[in-house]
């Protein structure tokens, strides 16, 4: 397989929040400790595959926030006029 060359660094996903959940992922850049800790010694296809990971993440995570405002049944952009609940 031809490898292709690089001009650019792929830059560090870090945004500086750096508050991990209970599983170890990041609230911010969403990487776990493993992919955050060896970031720096990556090679270029590995941090290509660490971004995906992390737009399958973000997806996921959308994905679950809609399902929740559907369970919810909340339409917050629809405005209620108070004097028409009572």
């Amino acid at each position: 397989m031809n490898q292709q060359f690089e001009l650019f660094d792929i830059t560090n996903p870090c945004i500086g929040v750096c508050t991990s959940n209970k599983k170890g992922y990041c609230f911010g850049c969403l990487r776990n400790r493993t992919e955050r800790q060896l970031w720096i010694s990556m090679t270029n296809e590995q941090r290509r595959e660490v971004l995906r990971l992390i737009s399958g993440r973000k997806q996921r995570i959308e994905q679950m926030r809609q399902r929740k405002g559907e369970q919810l049944g909340f339409d917050f952009e629809e405005m209620v006029e108070h004097n028409k609940l009572f």
